[in-house]
């Protein structure tokens, strides 16, 4: 069954996926000390986004976590690995770099783990750390299972650059065995190629051909024979009599005249190879015919690191098959458990946050209407919910405010407490888009003023209403200060200007009445995919 992971994803490898299960690994973990990666949302307006998750801070740095990555790496049993991360932290000492390796490391091994013998791993990265990983992974795979690395060019030149200007990520293919799944990746011959060489056409409906070679490339003693009238080449032909017969009878023979139309014995046949029958050369490892996702694409959601569909659909085309499993165990948006779903391959995807399996769940519903698929990890009830709240206030606050299909807003760094944990759109006129405010208390303690505070931030944010979740049942001074800010009307009824809804009301069906929304409520429609091309490479 396809699945969704919420968690941490060495946790998830190790508790939920077996060993040699997987055929195709896609990861682009992310590093670069110097950014952060957010998942950012529009308002349906299209102005800028006010509503900005830190969904994972892209960021390592040296604790206990990295301290324990490290451990675990040198107690594995992969005595290469332990070696060379020792090596690693010698050079590089405690800092953020040696950290995301540690943290890194002990995931690769694990990796390793669960891939099938004739499995492959992609791993996509840019400059920042892409040579430590390399060492990385040749000291877990093994150097000789290296088989490429394929460079991308995400995007065009800047003219800001201080040196040369960084335009390509490396994507490091590695194999876990001598043998396996390849399917070999042609493309297109250049329009300056086809007019070079395929110059000849009989007018006879199968198209234009070039003339080939008819010479075996090795001497080979039964290949030597008189044909036609043409004399043997000394090393012999390339075909065996019975096949040079048939394709003599097939007319794929092409015989030299003279100006009289004789034959012109001096001269050799040669094989016609039409164009309609010939493949493309295979595909190299540079790619540059692939687009990066640009502010007008129609697959963009929204998500900065977001990788197009056709860079992985080419991947996975080339080292999968229909039915093989892919796991993608930094998907981010889903890039790579979209191409599974579309190529007809099973998938796993695994993600730190609640808004990144969040944002995966809509974006897969939407372009594969009817799909099925399993989501662990996030709450399914109200331990779980209780769970989560006690572990990570803000996850928490994330998941319960898209429970009523809100856009969160906010961050662990936002500063003080703005008193707004998301926004539902919608047009209470019918006409003009408006946010209404929601905020969620996790926490078992629950009074008035929490309300009268909500108030407040409607007010001065100028709100039409505001919605308050909570894990524990309300108060009844809660409930009466609630309904004492009153009611507005639109063409659609009336609205409480102010309600409160618990997280097990919303787990239960039981949602707010609010009023409707247009498609999305301020998330990005991922648009609905056609069926699989018989041909993707």
């Amino acid at each position: 069954m396809n699945a969704l992971y919420y968690g941490d994803n060495l946790a998830v490898l190790r508790e939920s996926i077996k060993d040699d299960t997987v055929d195709l690994i896609y990861l682009d973990p992310p590093f670069n000390s110097n950014a952060s990666y957010n998942v950012l949302f529009k308002s349906p307006t299209g102005n800028a986004s006010e509503a900005q998750i830190e969904a994972f801070e892209d960021t390592w740095h040296w604790n206990i976590h990295a301290q324990q990555a490290f451990d675990e790496t040198i107690k594995s049993g992969n005595s290469d690995a332990a070696s060379l991360l020792m090596a690693m932290r010698s050079a590089l000492g405690d800092n953020d770099l040696m950290a995301y390796l540690a943290m890194m490391a002990v995931r690769l091994i694990e990796l390793h783990r669960v891939l099938k013998p004739t499995g492959s791993l992609y791993l996509h990265c840019d400059p920042t750390a892409s040579h430590y990983l390399k060492t990385l992974l040749d000291a877990i795979f093994g150097a000789i299972f290296f088989q490429n690395e394929i460079v991308w060019k995400r995007t065009t030149t800047h003219s800001d650059s201080k040196t040369w200007s960084r335009v390509a990520d490396s994507i490091l293919f590695y194999t876990k065995g001598k043998t396996f799944t390849w399917n070999t990746p042609r493309e297109p011959h250049s329009e300056e190629y086809l007019a070079a060489k395929y110059r000849n056409d009989d007018n006879d409906g199968r198209g234009k051909y070039m003339l080939d070679n008819m010479l075996s490339p090795n001497p080979r003693p039964n290949m030597v024979y008189e044909w036609k009238g043409f004399p043997s080449p000394g090393i012999g032909w390339r075909y065996q009599l019975e096949t040079m017969k048939k394709l003599d009878a097939e007319g794929r023979i092409w015989y030299p005249t003279k100006k009289d139309g004789s034959l012109d014995i001096t001269k050799r046949p040669r094989l016609k190879r039409y164009l309609d029958e010939m493949e493309g050369g295979v595909m190299g490892t540079v790619w540059t015919d692939i687009s990066p996702i640009n502010s007008q694409a129609q697959e963009r959601l929204g998500y900065p690191t977001q990788k197009p569909l056709a860079l992985l659909e080419r991947i996975l085309a080339a080292s999968s098959n229909e039915g093989d499993l892919v796991l993608d165990p930094f998907c981010g948006c889903g890039t790579a458990v979209h191409a599974a779903e579309k190529l007809h391959r099973k998938w796993i995807g695994i993600d730190v946050t609640h808004l990144a399996i969040g944002l995966i769940e809509r974006r897969l519903k939407d372009a594969f209407p009817g799909i099925k698929f399993e989501v662990h990890g996030t709450p399914k009830d109200f331990a779980g919910a209780e769970d989560l709240a006690n572990r990570d206030k803000y996850q928490f606050q994330w998941w319960a405010v898209t429970l009523i299909n809100a856009v969160p807003y906010g961050g662990k760094k936002k500063g003080a407490d703005s008193g707004i944990d998301g926004y539902y759109y919608c047009k209470p006129d019918g006409k003009k888009t408006e946010a209404g405010i929601v905020s969620v208390k996790g926490g078992d303690n629950l009074g008035v003023q929490m309300v009268r505070d909500l108030r407040g931030v409607m007010e001065r944010e100028k709100a039409p209403f505001s919605v308050l979740i909570t894990l524990r049942a309300p108060t009844a001074p809660m409930v009466k200060e609630a309904a004492a800010a009153g009611f507005f009307d639109t063409p659609f009824g009336k609205f409480s200007r102010l309600q409160i809804v618990t997280v097990g009301d919303l787990l239960d069906g039981k949602f707010p009445k609010l009023p409707p929304q247009e498609y999305g409520g301020g998330y990005k429609q991922a648009p609905q995919e056609k069926p699989a091309q018989d041909k993707l490479l």
